[in-house]
């Protein structure tokens, strides 16, 4: 391997790790600049060229709309830190698709990665991590989220190797986090990303198994107790038959008081500022300082809020067509029968988690995690592009 190659493993294989240890240092934001540094220097060092496409082109006008943001917003500091996260994704993608070019660094990565999330989930579940470990790794809705690229990533590997049970074991441990925790937010995104993934795989002939899934979510959302009382505010009065007679509102859903501060945000940041937003890093600079009425709460649990109050219409058209162009091309790789099964395993997977992990961005600040996050379909979706390089020299 080349140093570029071993660095490409070695950022993608430990993206989980946060550390923000020891005690009362926080590394995070330290080790996020470094990583984009040496990134950077690694496209300038690597011998192969960048593969761009229409979603790349599309995110990097979106970082130039953070960019002219900060111009406009009474927090550039905190907009520096933003446009960081947003950054990170966006270099990901550009330095595995300068790197990646054979299937054997794909999977060292990618199998880098599922190693270090077995480790994490041990470390969390014995509860060594606060004994031993603490700050090592990222918060646990960090891990949850993490957790749907590399099931998705393991279902692949059960559909497209020999290796079926093992990786059916690591597809089911790798789901039952978000259960174990009762985190709404990456159960849906975990539902979503396997819903896409049979999309993927057996277009229109999987609508009964989605619908299936439907039910079953559904089920597990009245009959799993910890489920059903986190999920609604009087969970003895709402059934399964209250849902089929349309008895059940969304005034009945727990949003854990989220609704009440998106709808404050919304009000004194987006309208009247609908094209534009109020400046990059505006959002997090008010919650960072407690300038509300939340009390402590330093997060608004919504990306997308943050975009729209932050950059306005601009901003979250071109955030949210750069995914759904990864989505899109995704797809007509992995429908494409002339790459191999390395190309088609890394398509279905940057598809499928980038599906689950956007639906996440609606209850949570997934960005501000984004190097254990969003950061893993870019990474696969990047790899996926160095890998079809090869064929356009062909």
């Amino acid at each position: 391997m080349t140093g570029p190659e071993m660095f490409w493993i070695l950022t993608f294989s430990t993206g989980l790790m946060a550390f923000s240890a020891p005690a009362g240092l926080n590394l995070m934001a330290l080790r996020l600049l470094v990583l984009e540094i040496l990134i950077i220097i690694g496209l300038f060092i690597a011998k192969t060229n960048p593969q761009w496409s229409y979603a790349i082109i599309i995110y990097a006008i979106y970082i130039l709309w953070l960019v002219i943001g900060m111009a406009y917003s009474p927090a550039p500091s905190y907009g520096f830190r933003v446009i960081l996260k947003y950054l990170y994704p966006f270099l990901i993608m550009l330095f595995a698709s300068a790197i990646v070019r054979d299937k054997e660094i794909f999977f060292k990565a990618a199998l880098g990665a599922r190693i270090i999330a077995l480790i994490a989930l041990i470390f969390t579940l014995s509860h060594l991590e606060h004994i031993i470990a603490p700050g090592v790794f990222w918060y646990g809705t960090a891990k949850a989220i993490n957790y749907i690229s590399i099931s998705i990533f393991s279902v692949a590997l059960f559909f497209y190797t020999n290796q079926k049970k093992v990786n059916a074991f690591y597809s089911i441990l790798f789901i039952l986090p978000c259960f174990i925790w009762v985190f709404r937010t990456s159960i849906v995104g975990t539902g979503i990303a396997l819903m896409t993934f049979a999309l993927f795989k057996y277009r229109l002939k999987a609508l009964p198994l989605i619908l299936g899934m439907l039910v079953v979510g559904v089920i597990l959302v009245f009959s799993v107790p910890s489920l059903k009382e986190k999920m609604f505010f009087n969970e003895n009065n709402t059934t399964i038959s209250s849902l089929e007679s349309n008895e059940i509102t969304i005034n009945d859903i727990n949003t854990n008081g989220r609704t009440a501060v998106w709808e404050w945000s919304l009000n004194n940041f987006y309208h009247k500022n609908e094209l534009v937003g109020c400046g990059t890093g505006n959002l997090q600079e008010v919650f960072y300082s407690l300038k509300h009425p939340f009390g402590t709460i330093k997060i608004v649990h919504n990306d997308y809020v943050q975009i729209l109050c932050d950059n306005g219409l601009i901003g979250i058209i071109l955030f949210g067509l750069s995914f759904i162009l990864i989505i899109i091309h995704s797809y007509i790789v992995f429908s494409n029968k002339k790459y191999d099964t390395a190309i088609h395993i890394c398509a279905i997977v940057a598809g499928a988690s980038t599906a689950g992990i956007l639906i996440t961005l609606f209850t949570d600040n997934v960005v501000n995690y984004s190097m254990a996050t969003i950061s893993y379909p870019c990474g696969f979706y990047g790899m996926m592009l160095g890998m079809l390089s090869k064929y356009k020299l062909k």
